[in-house]
């Protein structure tokens, strides 16, 4: 499994109530919450992001409430996979119970620049620069994991298991 697009860099401590603004949890549509996507910390996010782009933060990415709103919204705007030193442990758990690609990489982390074009190869962990010609070894996942995002989140994989 692999994720490939453009970078929109961010920097450490982004909080959910800054992924997606508690103004806006009153709609539980994936599509809706994408709109307002990360809008308080970049206007123009929404705008630029295309199907398969990347994010990447710095360390304790999705600290703040618990709400599975945030990485949905990620995952709905079209970004393919997160990448950052660390995230918050429930973050890290609900983007995976929806499906969303996340893999921590504090070198990459730091090195990787907003525009850069990059790939995920989440088999190996290994993270490639593209633009600057580096790559990086971060956490590969588990293949239950890959299942799991691959069926586009828990549920899924477990109703699929179960058949």
């Amino acid at each position: 499994m692999k994720a490939h697009g453009n970078v929109f860099k961010y920097k450490d401590n982004v909080d959910t109530d800054v992924i997606i603004p508690a103004r806006y949890l009153n709609s539980s549509k994936a599509e809706e919450l994408a709109l307002h996507c990360m809008e308080d910390i970049d206007k123009y996010f929404v705008k630029n992001v295309k199907k398969g782009d990347i994010m990447v933060a710095g360390k304790n990415f999705g600290c703040g409430s618990s709400r599975e709103h945030a990485p949905i919204a990620i995952k709905a705007s079209g970004i393919s996979c997160v990448i950052a030193e660390t995230f918050a442990r429930i973050f890290y758990r609900n983007a995976i119970n929806i499906g969303l690609a996340i893999i921590e990489c504090p070198d990459a982390a730091k090195e990787i620049e907003a525009g850069d074009e990059v790939e995920v190869d989440f088999d190996s962990g290994i993270i490639y620069d593209i633009t600057k010609d580096k790559k990086y070894q971060g956490q590969a996942f588990p293949e239950f994991m890959q299942k799991i995002i691959k069926a586009e989140g828990l549920v899924n994989y477990i109703n699929t298991s179960a058949s």
